[in-house]
């Protein structure tokens, strides 16, 4: 996995989120909570590392921006 650069993070609350998961239901499960209660830009798809198991999902979120539950 890359690391996060400081250049990613431009303000404070902005943040990357890079989720492993052992399959793309429970990614992008897990995402859709997520993007549930807060901003997020999130991801259409995962990706997966040759020779390691699970998939990985990144996407970016304003943690400044709570939605209504």
């Amino acid at each position: 996995m890359e690391s996060i650069r400081e250049a990613h993070l431009s303000e404070p609350g902005l943040i990357v989120m890079v989720v492993a998961a052992l399959d793309d239901w429970a990614a992008m499960t897990f995402q859709k909570a997520v993007a549930a209660r807060w901003a997020a830009a999130t991801a259409e798809r995962t990706t997966r590392d040759p020779g390691r198991p699970g998939v990985r999902l990144r996407c970016y979120v304003d943690l400044r921006r709570r939605l209504k539950a």
